[in-house]
């Protein structure tokens, strides 16, 4: 399993865009400065009251495909 740390920082609006659909992809920049797509019913699990913030380890299968969103900060 590949994993790579990303830094979210998304209000509650651009939560509720990507939770309703509107949005279906999440671009955020990678601790080492790589940029990551991933779906955007992975904030799903990880959004609060304020929307989602801090630092999330991504997990990815061999073949790209997204398994989980775990914070390593914030929330």
């Amino acid at each position: 399993m590949q994993t790579i740390d990303v830094i979210i920082n998304l209000n509650y609006d651009e939560c509720l865009a990507h939770y309703e659909g509107r949005i279906a992809h999440v671009r955020a920049r990678s601790v080492d400065g790589r940029w990551v797509i991933f779906p955007a019913e992975a904030i799903r699990r990880v959004v609060g009251r304020d929307g989602v913030r801090g630092i999330y380890r991504l997990s990815f299968s061999e073949q790209g495909r997204f398994i989980s969103i775990d914070p390593l900060t914030g929330r």
